[in-house]
């Protein structure tokens, strides 16, 4: 069933499985790309650590600069087949991506006590130190300016959505059955 989607883009709140969803699609034959990224490299090309700070705010600022679509449009540039683009976090990224053929977005989420015990094992500088300081990051990334993260946007805007509170086994199973 999956073989009907070309391209299949994920979008949710931090630490629900965007990227194991991405890691599990990829053995399935999907190439895997992350707006995330995009702007990795341009944090790396200015000398600058990759946590979440400042994630956020190179993104933001090159939405700001180059259009609230630019990471899409810069990832489009890299799809050469059926591919899993993770990390969606504004509605013009979204827009962007449902005009190209065979797209569909899905959407995963997780309570957020799970979401941050899962963030604080991947071992990446989250700015979070406690659930509250999380929680209060997360805030950031529902903004209302049309320049930077709009997750509960995103996840409104979504085809599919998967709520990811079991083990692995089942977020695969979940996997299979919706698409």
């Amino acid at each position: 069933m999956m073989n009907k989607y070309r391209l299949i883009g994920l979008t949710g709140t931090n630490g629900a499985g965007k990227s194991e969803i991405a890691a599990y699609l990829a053995t399935r034959g999907y190439a895997a790309l992350s707006l995330s990224d995009v702007i990795r490299d341009r944090l790396q090309d200015e000398g600058l650590e990759a946590g979440r700070d400042n994630l956020i705010a190179m993104g933001n600022a090159l939405r700001r600069e180059h259009g609230p679509d630019i990471l899409a449009r810069l990832v489009l540039e890299k799809v050469r087949g059926r591919t899993v683009i993770d990390s969606i976090r504004n509605p013009q990224e979204v827009a962007t991506l449902k005009r190209q053929d065979g797209f569909v977005l899905v959407a995963v989420d997780a309570p957020p006590a799970l979401r941050f015990d899962r963030v604080g094992r991947r071992g990446r500088n989250e700015s979070a130190g406690s659930i509250e300081a999380f929680l209060a990051k997360e805030s950031e990334e529902m903004g209302t300016d049309a320049d930077v993260q709009q997750i509960h946007l995103c996840l409104a805007l979504a085809d599919i959505a998967i709520m990811n509170d079991g083990t692995l086994d089942d977020l695969h199973r979940k996997i299979e059955e919706v698409l």
